[in-house]
């Protein structure tokens, strides 16, 4: 099969998988059967099955991860729409990310490091919970695995959207903002997205928790490397 064969192949393949996988939860919308996670299981689950390498599925699915960047800048759209209640909310949404970004750091070093693994490791979940580009600058700086980084920055997003609205809700966390602020912390532009099936408000929220997580986490993450090391 020629490369342009290829391609198409596997995006039809990545899209029907996440369009199954959208119907599923739908019908079922339970934590385990987040769009994101089944349609990842079933890609990885092919990928495996048919032993096809990495390579040769990102010839198609790379044109699909080039979307990434517009999707993200895209989610600026309903943070415009309610600035006015940004504004409104803006003390309580910095001191909000600010707690989310010391949390988030905290718990991804801690966790790794009680768990037992080098190091290495452990740096390199400090930004566990910061946007993939970020995420590998704060790996770099703090002398962790940027690789290794993504992958724990997609545990994080997947992780984040699959138990966070479980956990607020036996939290009784229903406010627009807590919402927002939890999912946009924890979960970066995965979490974002959730957060529109909670509202607009909800949405603009997270989005703005996201960027600045990331701008604090750069800050912080090096201070915070000098404390726990």
């Amino acid at each position: 099969m020629n490369e342009f064969l290829t391609g198409i192949l596997w995006i039809t393949l990545t899209v029907a998988s996440y369009v199954f996988s959208r119907k599923l939860y739908q019908r079922f919308p339970s934590p385990l059967l987040v769009p994101v996670f089944t349609s990842t299981f079933l890609l990885v689950l092919l990928l495996l099955i048919f032993n096809i390498e990495y390579e040769t599925f990102m010839i198609g699915a790379g044109y699909i991860d080039k979307l990434l960047g517009p999707a993200i800048v895209a989610l600026a759209l309903p943070l415009y729409k309610q600035r006015e209640m940004v504004k409104k909310y803006f003390a309580s949404i910095g001191i909000g990310v600010l707690v989310g970004t010391i949390t988030g750091l905290w718990s991804g070093f801690t966790l790794v490091s009680l768990l037992g693994f080098e190091p290495l490791i452990a740096r390199s979940a400090l930004p566990k919970s910061v946007t993939t580009p970020v995420a590998m600058e704060i790996a770099r700086t703090v002398s962790g695995e940027p690789s290794l980084a993504v992958v724990f920055v997609m545990i994080a997003g997947i992780g984040g959207v699959m138990v966070g609205p479980f956990l607020m809700r036996g939290l009784k966390i229903d406010h627009f903002v807590g919402v927002g602020i939890g999912l946009g912390c924890a979960s970066h532009a995965i979490g974002t997205s959730k957060a529109l099936e909670f509202g607009e408000k909800a949405a603009a929220v997270s989005s703005i928790a996201m960027t600045l997580s990331a701008v604090c986490a750069s800050i912080l993450a090096p201070l915070m490397m000098t404390w726990l090391l």
